[in-house]
């Protein structure tokens, strides 16, 4: 999945990207759920992106994935602090 990750945001060869299957405890939120994040280098620094997909790893298609046009709007919020990456 990493390598799909890759692709679709046209990110570097040595872009770090995390792909973790995390368990979700809230009411109404599936057990497991798949989360993605992955950092870019610009001109200010160091960007974390992030998104969750609401199944399993296994369960993952290439077309789950963001659109490419999105890959700003996953951008994390500096000071935003998330449990899951």
């Amino acid at each position: 999945m990493k390598e799909w990750v890759r692709k679709r945001f046209s990110l570097a060869p040595d872009a770090a990207i995390l792909v973790s299957e995390v368990a979700c405890n809230l009411p109404g939120c599936p057990p497991l759920e798949t989360v993605i994040a992955f950092w870019t280098k610009d001109e200010t620094g160091d960007k974390r992106h992030h998104f969750k997909m609401f199944k399993r790893v296994a369960e993952v298609a290439y077309d789950d994935l963001p659109y490419a046009w999105m890959k700003d709007s996953l951008i994390v919020p500096e000071g935003f602090e998330c449990e899951c990456c």
